[in-house]
């Protein structure tokens, strides 16, 4: 069952704002993220909107303002990570004339120009350190000064930040303040990745087909159920820009058809061509059924190896026969046959049923003969799968779609279990 939030039980301010910023989907994540701006906008605090590239974080400003007392004030956007490094100082705050080559006249930066009004820092993650602390200074006084100036002057502005990256992350390596950050995230806003957005696709889908025909007077294209699942399987490291564009090109070269699996993927780019479950795309989806996938192989592996070793020490045992019939030591002979080495085997509480009922397990450090086999538990079930994993992308040259071939088991699974196991 899904649960998407229905078009009636919105609030008539979400309606609104999804209707008038083009926000497209009732996935529980985003609406929660759009009543969260709505909500802020009245309340004069700096706002911080973290999320993906390409998931639509430019929206949420233009809400935070357009609900605010400073709607009819000035909204400037400013993409940080545009701006040369070495004049980002003189974009925001401005200069005075002479203050460096080129400054042939003074000149006002955003947070003059936007006095009184809303800024919005998209990227802010790029800006400089130096840039950071004047920033910082703005935040918490109003202050600032123009790029070869002394005189202070004062503006009243609210910030809007959006970043795609990990803050606390950029904290801890020194590129970004830390007293910065948390001033500007005051107020957090979290928009959800496409993938967690699995019923979202198909309206975001016929949405880009249906405007683009529309505007361009070109036949409609429609997707076939095939191909549809394909979009739901798909892992849309783009979001919804990559969507958008994905489907725009199919309006435009396939125009009037019926998009079909094989017309999908082609408009996929290789690089990105891996497929991975988008959350909720299909309810059957079960990690316990997987993992019990994994121990089944692993019981198998192990099966083989018992096998193989077993052949080695009758092989070996033959060859002992022979040279004792023509007259060989048999304890020297005896003592040239390799052991035989026992794999721990897996168990858990809940794979009882894998073992044989007339087994029984005992300690982990005494191992007992059951029908002429050692069995012992190993130290940890989790130590037995990191190693079945390293040695499948070891095989496979750290290819991961191969490994999780070889494993039988999902590429999402693969790639939990690598960051699990820190196997990066």
């Amino acid at each position: 069952m899904s649960n998407d939030i229905r078009h009636k039980d919105l609030t008539d301010d979400v309606r609104q704002a999804k209707l008038r910023f083009g926000i497209i989907g009732n996935a529980p994540a985003l609406i929660a993220a759009v009543e969260r701006a709505i909500r802020v906008a009245p309340i004069d605090l700096s706002v911080l909107v973290c999320g993906e590239s390409g998931t639509g974080k430019e929206f949420f400003p233009q809400i935070i303002h357009a609900y605010s007392p400073r709607k009819h004030a000035r909204y400037i956007a400013v993409n940080c990570g545009a701006i040369p490094e070495g004049t980002i100082d003189s974009e925001l705050f401005g200069h005075e004339k002479g203050a460096f080559t080129g400054a042939v006249d003074s000149r006002k930066g955003y947070f003059e120009e936007a006095d009184g009004g809303t800024i919005f820092l998209d990227e802010v993650a790029e800006l400089p350190l130096t840039t950071q602390a004047r920033l910082l200074r703005v935040l918490e006084s109003g202050e600032f000064l123009k790029v070869g100036s002394s005189t202070v002057q004062r503006t009243n502005i609210r910030v809007v930040a959006a970043t795609n990256v990990d803050m606390l992350r950029a904290v801890e390596e020194g590129r970004f303040r830390e007293d910065l950050y948390y001033r500007l995230s005051t107020v957090q806003i979290t928009i959800p990745p496409l993938r967690d957005r699995a019923s979202d696709i198909r309206l975001l889908a016929r949405k880009f087909a249906s405007d683009f025909a529309e505007r361009y007077h070109t036949p409609a294209v429609e997707f076939s159920e095939e191909a549809m699942a394909l979009f739901y399987r798909y892992r849309w490291p783009g979001n919804v820009r990559q969507l958008k564009n994905v489907v725009e090109q199919m309006a435009l070269f396939e125009a009037g058809t019926t998009i079909s699996p094989a017309v999908f993927e082609s408009y996929l780019p290789q690089i990105t061509s891996t497929y991975m479950p988008v959350a909720g795309a299909d309810p059957r989806h079960s990690y316990e059924r997987e993992r019990e996938m994994l121990f089944s192989m692993i019981f198998r592996l192990q099966e083989r190896i018992d096998d193989l070793q077993t052949r080695l020490r009758d092989d070996s045992m033959e060859d002992v026969a022979d040279e004792h019939q023509k007259g060989a030591d048999p304890s020297r002979l005896l003592s040239s046959v390799p052991a035989r080495i026992h794999p721990p085997v897996i168990f858990a509480a809940s794979d009882a049923s894998h073992v044989a009922a007339d087994s029984h397990i005992v300690s982990s450090d005494t191992p007992e003969i059951i029908d002429n086999s050692y069995v012992e538990v190993p130290s940890s079930i989790e130590e037995n799968e990191r190693d079945l994993i390293r040695r499948a992308l070891l095989r496979n040259g750290g290819r991961r779609k191969a490994a999780a071939a070889e494993l039988k088991i999902s590429e999402r699974t693969l790639y939990r279990k690598i960051k699990e196991y820190e196997l990066e």
